[in-house]
């Protein structure tokens, strides 16, 4: 990180406050997060057949996902609310041998778009971690151990910085 970037939510005095962002011009943004809940094949296998006890998790998790996005002001203290214009959470299975960790689970993949004068990253997050949680919730009967990880951001932009994307 470079002498000149500064916390924006942190004022001379050290206090926190909302950005001031009434003077920002209205651009398009577009923010992609992903996460993953690892399981047990057996639990996995629950999902994919559609045998959970509690319904249909993935279906949920996309509903709770896009939910927690348009919620995320009212649970991060110093988020902007959006008028979110584009929201899509999908929750792609991954068997035991697809990954290099020979995890299996569920990998979530948010994407949120929104014209305005500030970034959609939090929706975005906000959105993966809150699938992967409603996941665990509908599934914890038959695994407590699920792991929730690699919340994080992938891609974002618009705005003044323009497109960041996640290097490997």
């Amino acid at each position: 990180m470079s002498d000149e970037k500064q916390l924006t939510h942190i004022d001379s005095k050290g206090q926190v406050r909302m950005v001031d962002v009434g003077a920002k011009p209205d651009t398009e943004r577009v923010a992609v997060a992903e996460g993953f809940i690892a399981m047990h094949p057996e639990t996995l296998d629950l999902i994919v057949e559609g045998k959970a006890a509690k319904g249909d998790v993935l279906a949920c998790a996309r509903v709770a996902g896009i939910m927690a996005g348009k919620q995320t002001s009212a649970i991060i203290p110093m988020c902007h609310p959006l008028l979110i214009t584009k929201s899509k959470v999908e929750c792609e299975p991954v068997r035991p041998g697809d990954r290099a960790d020979g995890k299996c689970g569920i990998h979530v993949t948010t994407t949120f778009g929104v014209t305005g004068k500030t970034g959609i990253e939090m929706e975005a997050l906000t959105a993966a971690s809150v699938a992967c949680l409603t996941i665990y919730d509908m599934c914890k009967a038959v695994d407590r151990g699920m792991e929730i990880s690699e919340v994080r951001l992938l891609k974002k932009d618009g705005g003044k910085t323009g497109l960041w994307e996640r290097k490997e």
